[in-house]
């Protein structure tokens, strides 16, 4: 997506440590007629696809989310960091390592929200080394639901999560895939 890789050209900063911040338009602000146009393109790649709900993790793919959710016409549910008093019975649940705050966490989804004839989409605001969406397919998989594909607003390709989820066989699509990126430059894979 074109418009991506000019809104993280424009908008992004790269703080030290290999860390993009696009919280201008993607996740502290949010662009609401940028996401209107992130989940018209991800809906786009996903036309193919049988799909009967959209799963991401909180708290910055729910935008992302529930934006495609609103294109495609389907529920979001979004895997939380922490078990809360509001959260009542089974769950499905893994170890999601967070890169950007450089911790661990217990993420969890009700079973209630995804049965075993589910085909799950799942949507993320980043794709670096693939901790997140990895965590969301063993979620997925604990349900006995199918993965129809994965899809991240900004991937890190020098980071290898994308690729090495492709290599397992996954539908991995992302709207920008950053090749290299400096203390200064920002570079672009061919998509």
């Amino acid at each position: 997506m074109k418009k991506m890789e000019e809104k993280i050209l424009k908008e992004g900063t790269i703080l030290p440590g290999g860390v993009l911040k696009v919280g201008s338009f993607l996740n502290q602000q949010i662009d609401t007629p940028f996401m209107k146009a992130i989940g018209m393109e991800i809906a786009d790649l996903f036309k193919e696809e049988e799909i009967t709900r959209i799963l991401t993790i909180e708290s910055s793919g729910i935008p992302i989310a529930v934006s495609a959710g609103f294109a495609m016409n389907l529920p979001v549910v979004y895997a939380k960091k922490n078990k809360s008093s509001n959260i009542s019975g089974d769950c499905y649940s893994t170890m999601v390592h967070s890169f950007t705050h450089g911790n661990n966490n217990n993420v969890i989804v009700g079973k209630e929200y995804i049965k075993p004839d589910d085909k799950i989409l799942i949507v993320d605001d980043f794709l670096a080394h693939g901790s997140a969406l990895t965590g969301l397919i063993e979620i997925v998989e604990q349900a006995g639901a199918k993965v129809v594909g994965c899809v991240a607003a900004i991937e890190k390709g020098f980071q290898m999560g994308g690729d090495s989820l492709r290599k397992k066989g996954y539908k991995v699509e992302s709207l920008a895939i950053i090749e290299e990126m400096t203390d200064t430059e920002i570079y672009f894979r061919e998509q």
